[in-house]
C-alpha cells in the first residue's frame, strides 16, 4: 500500500529535476542567447512549480502525527524551508508568466528573473538537505524489517 511517506518520496524528485534543469537553462540561454533554451527554462519552471506544490502536498500529509516526539523540530525545520521554497517557485513562476504575456522585455526583469531562479535553486538545496537529514539521520519514513531471531525454521 502507498502511504503519504512513500507518495511523497516518488514526487518529490520530479520539482527538483525540473526546477534544477530549468535552472541550467536559464543561465545557457544567458550566456547563449538561444531562444530554445530561454523556452525550456520557462517551461521547466512552469512545470517544476506545479511539481512543488503537488511534493508540498504529499510531504504535509506524510509529516503529520509528528507533532511530539525526538523528529518535531527536524520535521518543523523541513517543513518551514519547504514552504519557502514553494513560495519562492510559485512567485517565479508567477513572475515569468507575467514577462511572457504583457511581453515585457527589459534588462532588469532578465536579472529578477534569474535571482529569483537562483534563490528557487538554493531553497531546494536546503529543503533537499533537511529532508535528507530526516531519512538519513532520524530514520523519518524507514520501515526497519528485522529478522525474527526466534523463528527456528521449523514449519511444523
Amino acid at each position: 500500500m502507498i502511504t503519504a511517506t512513500h507518495l511523497h518520496a516518488m514526487v518529490i524528485h520530479f520539482p527538483i529535476a525540473l526546477l534544477m534543469a530549468g535552472f541550467l537553462s536559464e543561465l545557457i540561454a544567458l550566456f547563449s542567447k538561444k531562444e530554445f533554451f530561454k523556452n525550456a527554462a520557462f517551461y521547466l519552471l512552469i512545470l517544476g512549480a506545479l511539481g512543488a506544490i503537488v511534493a508540498y502536498l504529499s510531504g504535509s500529509y506524510a509529516g503529520e502525527g509528528i507533532e511530539e516526539g525526538p523528529l518535531k523540530i527536524p520535521v518543523e525545520l523541513h517543513e518551514q524551508a519547504a514552504n519557502i521554497t514553494l513560495w519562492l517557485a510559485i512567485i517565479t513562476a508567477l513572475f515569468r508568466i507575467g514577462i511572457y504575456f504583457f511581453k515585457v522585455n527589459r534588462s532588469w526583469t532578465k536579472w529578477v528573473s534569474i535571482i529569483l531562479f537562483a534563490a528557487v535553486v538554493g531553497a531546494i538545496a536546503r529543503t533537499g538537505y533537511l529532508g535528507g537529514e530526516l531519512v538519513y539521520s532520524h530514520g523519518a519514513g524507514v520501515q526497519l524489517a528485522l529478522p525474527d531471531f526466534n523463528d527456528t525454521g521449523d514449519d511444523d
